[in-house]
């Protein structure tokens, strides 16, 4: 028998190899955000799918050892685990080249995941995972039966198409998104003036609850019940970007089911997003008062 919020949130999607010119890490925004839920002492779990091979043996070897939940890994006999190859330019930022299709490009339903998703507070879901209409169908089935679905939304060309992320948007209850995402999504329908009337347009288009936009530098904006709040973002040395985004994610979530109000929980995911940002890889060893500690230096 499954206690009740045994794994308070449920991220779906792809676990993969990040390639770096300067090496492998782990990666992939589902895993990301676990990780950085897992920190906060949020148990989460990972529905995801890897290869027979060795790279998907270590992920697991990695997540055990850190003691995150890899119960709902399934095993691919035919497809490999997944890669990126990433490319970083002079200005931090990534270029990615995903490969496909790969082990999570075919996540099959699987009836253990029904409690599992209707215990979890949230459950956390992106673009790339729909891609292909295996992983696309089990993700489907389970928007159905989760109770807080939350976007990632998480848009790498040209591996999303309107109509699929038009579907994702239409079930969410909270997205998350960049500027860059944000003037992509309101383009298909009509040019905005400022990024508080595109997260409005987003919002009465298809009816979403809680919106949060990231905008690098300038901190993010979030829209949750019926109000608009803004931070200005916290200024750091940035060692790159890969990442921040998703610790922006888990720690909003993480506040969020902390009960803290929703500006405190704005100010944590800006916090824990900078913080990453200074750090290598999207996934770096840390402790919570590191992240307190590098912004107060900071400010």
């Amino acid at each position: 028998m499954h206690s009740v919020q045994k794994h308070q949130v449920v991220c779906f999607g792809e676990v993969l190899w990040d390639i770096f010119p300067s090496g492998a890490v782990p990666g992939g925004a589902p895993m990301n955000v676990a990780y950085h839920l897992h920190k906060q002492n949020k148990n989460p779990a990972l529905i995801t799918k890897i290869g027979t091979d060795d790279e998907g043996e270590e992920l697991i070897r990695i997540f055990s050892a850190k003691g995150i939940c890899t119960d709902f890994f399934q095993v691919d006999d035919v497809f490999g685990t997944g890669k990126v190859f990433a490319k970083p330019d002079a200005d931090n930022e990534v270029a990615y080249d995903i490969v496909q299709p790969v082990a999570w490009d075919y996540i099959q339903w699987r009836n253990a995941f029904i409690p599992l998703v209707e215990e979890s507070g949230f459950f956390v879901y992106g673009s790339l995972a729909a891609r292909n209409a295996i992983s696309k169908n089990t993700l489907f089935s389970l928007l159905e039966i989760a109770k807080n679905k939350v976007l990632d939304i998480n848009l790498r060309p040209p591996h999303f198409n309107r109509p699929v992320v038009e579907d994702l948007l239409q079930k969410a209850d909270f997205v998350k998104m960049n500027i860059a995402e944000l003037e992509l999504i309101t383009g298909w329908f009509s040019k905005f003036n400022s990024t508080e009337d595109g997260l409005k347009m987003v919002r009465d288009k298809f009816k979403i609850p809680t919106i949060v936009v990231t905008m690098g530098g300038d901190g993010a904006m979030l829209y949750m019940n019926d109000e608009i709040i803004f931070h200005t973002g916290f200024t750091v040395e940035v060692m790159d970007t890969v990442g921040s985004g998703d610790a922006f994610l888990a720690g909003i979530l993480a506040s969020l089911l902390n009960d803290t109000t929703p500006l405190e929980a704005l100010d944590f995911a800006c916090r824990l997003g900078a913080f990453i940002a200074t750090k290598r890889g999207a996934c770096p060893d840390y402790q919570l008062v590191d992240v307190n500690h590098l912004i107060h230096i900071n400010t």
